[in-house]
């Protein structure tokens, strides 16, 4: 009877691609020919071989190994545990924290939320929770220890700027509320620079909001930031491409074996942004992200500036299967307006050749060549600012951020937060007293980074890390060179 039981399991969750010839028969076989495996693996086998230990670590998950990466089985627990993820709601504490190996500081808490109504503030280092050591945690370690936390209440042992005692700090989550679009400021005179961390229902309304706050239709150039955006909802990626391109405009098509094609357009009737646009991404820009800078690419409506992206172009579907398990299969991949497909081929299996369904050679509207092979290529490499030894060292110790806590609690500071020659003194006995004792050479060759750097921690801790990116922006060389194609630059 368990053979039996095993067999019609298989029937029911193995699906193969079908064949040509009489593809009901070759099914058959071939789950015989499973079948027989694991009866011989049961009677035969050293140690006992559990079916559930056989089927839904061994024999499904092997076969979608066929397919892509991105195909996944989920057993019954795991099946569940999807359904409360997809409905469950985003807590937090409404802080934000800069992580390094062994320390966690406080840069800001958000108004009104449970870390601000309970004392924590900038410059605070959390040095336990729940009980948790941070001083022994890598920074994988202290994530997973911060997302655990979110879950219920927390005890955070915590030490204030400038005072050795410990102080403990109870707090429970609370629903938060996280724009997408988090940075919008003015980058240089007539030029905005709006960065979207992600794609959500709101997303494309909030780009607009944005946009008309920073100057709407009067803006002379527009950066948009995807660096490290890994997607989201795509209806709201075409909402924020058609704010850009003319009506009727292709923005993205969906081809699989046996899905329906589909188009999007932008709607008839809208009145688009017509300023310079540049657009940033990275290899974590993927999805969503990627719709909108290939669509945008694609019309010669922005330049597109930084690293290659991810290049994840899927459409999935999540199929409920028997014994309370289901399965996530690529159904369909996504294709820009020219015909390059967003997915990478990932070689072998039936996404790698998918994926390369529609081939080049592809051109913008205006005829330039364009690459194809899965992700978006830029228009123009740009690749961040590489770090010395010195900054590395500054930046992993967190000895700016601590320093800049300490010296606002006995000193005012402008309101543009600028590093004056006695603050970098006071910089360098701060450092030697944690034997970080840098040569002439170096802190000099060095002062104008230490300088900046310094002020965007001040400016972190006094007025919110959205002020602070402001500054760690302007030596961004992705933006410069993005400033640079905006003023008509080659």
């Amino acid at each position: 009877m368990k053979f039996l039981r095993l067999f019609a399991f298989l029937c029911v969750c193995l699906r193969p691609l079908p064949a040509t010839d009489d593809p009901a028969s070759q099914i058959e076989e071939e789950l015989k020919k499973i079948a027989s495996v694991y009866a011989t693996i049961e009677s035969e086998s050293a140690d006992p071989v559990p079916a559930t230990a056989a089927i839904y670590q061994g024999a499904i998950p092997g076969m979608l190994r066929t397919l892509d990466p991105h195909s996944v089985f989920f057993d019954p627990d795991q099946f569940e545990q999807l359904k409360q993820m997809q409905s469950s709601e985003r807590k937090g504490f409404g802080t934000v924290v800069s992580l390094l190996p062994g320390r966690v500081i406080v840069l800001q808490t958000i108004e009104g939320s449970p870390s601000a109504k309970a004392g924590l503030s900038a410059g605070d280092e959390i040095l336990g929770i729940n009980t948790i050591p941070v001083r022994y945690l890598d920074i994988e370690q202290l994530t997973q220890v911060l997302t655990e936390a979110r879950q219920k209440e927390a005890v955070l042992d915590v030490r204030k700027p400038g005072n050795e005692r410990t102080v403990q700090i109870k707090m429970s989550p609370a629903l938060l509320d996280a724009p997408t679009v988090d940075r919008a400021y003015m980058i240089a005179p007539g030029i905005g620079h709006l960065r979207i961390t992600g794609f959500e229902q709101p997303t494309g309304q909030l780009v607009q909001q944005t946009i008309e706050k920073l100057g709407g239709k009067s803006l002379q150039g527009l950066i948009i930031d995807l660096r490290d955006n890994p997607g989201g909802a795509v209806q709201s990626a075409a909402e924020t491409a058609a704010l850009f391109l003319s009506p009727d405009q292709l923005i993205f098509t969906i081809g699989g074996r046996n899905t329906k094609p589909e188009q999007a357009a932008v709607p008839k009737g809208v009145t688009p942004y017509t300023f310079p646009v540049a657009i940033l991404i990275n290899g974590k820009s993927a999805s969503a992200s990627e719709i909108v800078t290939g669509a945008l690419q694609d019309h010669d409506r922005a330049v597109v500036l930084g690293e290659p992206s991810y290049g994840k172009g899927l459409v999935q579907q999540v199929f409920p299967l028997s014994a309370l398990s289901g399965l996530a299969l690529t159904t369909a991949f996504y294709y820009t307006p020219s015909g390059r497909s967003i997915q990478k081929p990932l070689g072998g299996g039936q996404l790698g050749a998918a994926s390369v369904m529609a081939r080049g050679p592809f051109h913008s509207d205006s005829g330039r060549p364009l690459p194809g092979g899965g992700g978006i290529q830029p228009d123009q490499i740009v690749y961040p600012a590489q770090q010395n030894r010195l900054q590395i060292v500054l930046d992993a110790t967190g000895s700016l951020t601590s320093f800049a806590g300490e010296y606002l609690l006995t000193h005012t500071v402008g309101e543009d937060g600028q590093a004056t020659s006695e603050m970098l003194d006071a910089l360098k006995v701060f450092l030697s007293e944690r034997s970080i004792q840098p040569g002439v050479a170096d802190w000099l060759s060095n002062r104008d980074w230490i300088a900046n750097r310094l002020r965007q921690e001040i400016l972190n801790l006094k007025f919110g890390v959205a002020r602070g990116d402001e500054i760690e922006l302007q030596r961004d060389p992705v933006i410069q060179a993005a400033l640079k194609k905006l003023r008509g630059a080659p």
